[in-house]
């Protein structure tokens, strides 16, 4: 038994290294392609990349990735929807998927990523991570490296791509988010996601230079109190870190939320004339207004650039 477990294990870490050199092969061409690629495509048509990032958990960010990529696509946008959360994945379950292959199939050198892909409601693509898998909790510099080389297999191919980060401040979540053009923070009425709100934008901030963030606040009751909210972690966040958020939209208080979610479906899908579902569509709209603060640079944009020199 010993003996025909060693050569898979080898067979894995070989097709490991193997997909590790690649994808350093291309970081060493990456910028001729980088060059080719923008002239053939235009700065309005390069592919947004989101990252949606909370404090803590429990503030409802898978939901609202879920139904804004299920609200974009329905807009004629080619999402797609990368589960970030690599140890603790949730977005298929949200959705009712039963993914037959993920990220840890990819990283075992076993799939590709095309092979991993999910069709989920509304025609937008799921890329599923893995459960109740540790080692995947912190991704080695070769697993980084070799996200690259796998995600050139679809960069040509979205209009957005949506991070459903982690909670918190690990090095995941860290390496997610700072890969994105835009940071979107989720926060919450209550008193301890407005704090690990403001200390996720903290570390951002401090460690990693980032200054302009976007804001989301989920369960208010209206926009009034989300304002409140948002001019009060606004001017704080401005006065102490000199960082800037710009105000993105809120999602309403809505009963319709928690029952589409017990029933492994999206609330703008099953009650789409519901607050929450209104609330999501201006969201979305917003979002495609705004521009992003990052300039994208290749094919799939800044993601694809920061990806590499983030991959120390």
């Amino acid at each position: 038994m010993i003996q025909s477990v060693a050569p898979r294990r080898h067979d894995r870490e070989e097709s490991l290294k193997q997909k590790a050199d690649q994808a350093a092969t291309l970081r060493k061409t990456d910028g001729a392609v980088s060059e080719h690629a923008t002239a053939q495509r235009s700065p309005a048509t390069q592919p947004r990349v989101i990252a949606i990032t909370s404090g803590k958990g429990g503030v409802g960010k898978t939901n609202i990735v879920a139904n804004l990529g299920f609200v974009l696509s329905r807009m004629g946008k080619r999402v797609f929807v990368l589960d970030a959360d690599m140890g603790l994945a949730n977005v298929d379950v949200l959705l009712g998927l039963a993914p037959q292959y993920n990220f840890q199939h990819v990283f075992r050198g076993e799939k590709g990523i095309d092979e991993i892909i999910v069709d989920g409601p509304g025609g937008m693509k799921i890329l599923p991570a893995s459960s109740g898998v540790q080692e995947l909790s912190e991704l080695t510099r070769e697993q980084k490296l070799m996200l690259l080389g796998e995600f050139s297999a679809i960069g040509n191919r979205l209009d957005v791509l949506l991070i459903d980060t982690g909670a918190g401040i690990s090095s995941n979540v860290m390496y997610f988010t700072m890969a994105a053009q835009d940071k979107l923070v989720v926060v919450t009425p209550e008193p301890t996601s407005i704090t690990d709100a403001y200390a996720i934008i903290k570390v951002m901030a401090k460690q990693h230079d980032q200054k302009h963030f976007k804001l989301v606040v989920n369960q208010v009751k209206d926009e009034q109190e989300a304002q409140g909210l948002y001019c009060n972690l606004s001017s704080v966040a401005e006065k102490f870190l000199n960082v800037s958020i710009d105000y993105l939209g809120y999602i309403a208080h809505d009963p319709n939320v928690p029952l589409a979610v017990r029933s492994q479906q999206l609330v703008t899908m099953r009650y789409p004339r519901t607050p929450a579902s209104l609330c999501f569509a201006r969201l979305a709209k917003r979002l495609l207004e705004q521009r992003s603060q990052e300039t994208p640079h290749s094919t799939i944009g800044f993601f694809w650039d920061t990806i590499l020199t983030n991959a120390t």
